[in-house]
C-alpha cells in the first residue's frame, strides 16, 4: 500500500462537494502517476483522518471512483487502483437531449440492471447490503424532505452493479453517468403530470423492494423488482412522449 502521504495530491478542479473532492484528489493522483494500477488505496479510517472527512463522504467518493472505473474493492482483502476501460463506450450528456433518448436509455438499463440485481442477490456481502441499507435510508430521508436525491439514486444502482462481482456492470453504468437518472436530465414528475411527493414515495418503494429482494439473496424476486422499477420509469417517460407528440399534431 502507499503511504498516505500520497494521497495529498492537491486537485485544481473545483468540487461541488467533499465527495466529488475527494474523488479529485484520487484521480489526480492516479492521472499523475503517484498511484498505480495495482497499488492498493488505505483505509476507511485513514482517508476518514487524512482528509477530515465522515465514512459517509469516503463510500460516496469509492463508489464514484469505481463506478468511473478507476478502482475496484476486493472485499476482504481492500481497494485496488484498476487498469481503467477505454473511453468508447461513454455517452455525453450533450447527447441526450429528449424524452425519447431517455427511454431508450432505459431499455438498456432494463436489459443490464436485471440481470445485475439478479448477480447482486447471489454475491452480495454483509458489508454491501449494509451500504445499501444507509443509501436506502438516506434517500427515504430526502424523499420525506421533498429534497432531490438524484446522487443517492446513482449510488444505489451503482453499488448493487458492483455487488455482482463483475467490474463490467460498473463501468457501463459508469459511462452511462447521469443519464441512469431519468429525472437528473428531465423533470419526470411534470412530464408524467405527477405529483412530486407521490412519485418519490413510489419510486422509494420500488427501491425498497429491490434492497428487500437483494437483503433475502431472492435473485429471482431481485430480478423481478428492478425490471418494475425501471419499466415504470419507462412506461411513466412513455406516457409523457405520447402526449407531447399529440400535442404537437
Amino acid at each position: 500500500m502507499i503511504p498516505d502521504t500520497m494521497f495529498l495530491t492537491p486537485s485544481r478542479r473545483k468540487p461541488r462537494n467533499l465527495a466529488d473532492g475527494l474523488v479529485a484528489s484520487f484521480t489526480d493522483s492516479i492521472e499523475k502517476g503517484v498511484l498505480k494500477p495495482g497499488d492498493k488505496l488505505p483505509t476507511e479510517t485513514a482517508i476518514m483522518e487524512l482528509h477530515g472527512v465522515s465514512r459517509t463522504v469516503v463510500r460516496e467518493a469509492m463508489s464514484k471512483l469505481q463506478a468511473a472505473g478507476w478502482v475496484e474493492t476486493r472485499h476482504g482483502i481492500g481497494t485496488f487502483v484498476i487498469e481503467r476501460a477505454p473511453q468508447g463506450l461513454a455517452f455525453p450528456p450533450d447527447q441526450i437531449r429528449t424524452v425519447r433518448d431517455v427511454l431508450d436509455i432505459l431499455e438498456l438499463r432494463i436489459s443490464l440492471e436485471t440481470e445485475a440485481a439478479w448477480l447482486a442477490a447471489t454475491r452480495r456481502s454483509a458489508d454491501q447490503v449494509a451500504e445499501l441499507r444507509s443509501v436506502l435510508e438516506e434517500m427515504q430521508s430526502a424523499t420525506t424532505r421533498n429534497s432531490r436525491s438524484v446522487e443517492l439514486d446513482k449510488r444505489f444502482h451503482y453499488l448493487i452493479a458492483a455487488a455482482t462481482g463483475n467490474p463490467y456492470f460498473v463501468d457501463i453504468l459508469g459511462q452511462l453517468g447521469q443519464a441512469i437518472i431519468p429525472r437528473a436530465r428531465l423533470n419526470t414528475a411534470q412530464l408524467s403530470q405527477d405529483d412530486p411527493v407521490r412519485y418519490l414515495e413510489r419510486v422509494q418503494r420500488e427501491h425498497a423492494a429491490i434492497f428487500q429482494a437483494i437483503l433475502a439473496q431472492d435473485a429471482d424476486a431481485a430480478r423481478a423488482a428492478m425490471r418494475t422499477h425501471l419499466s415504470n420509469s419507462r412506461e411513466r417517460l412513455r406516457q409523457a412522449q405520447d402526449r407531447l407528440e399529440a400535442s404537437l399534431q
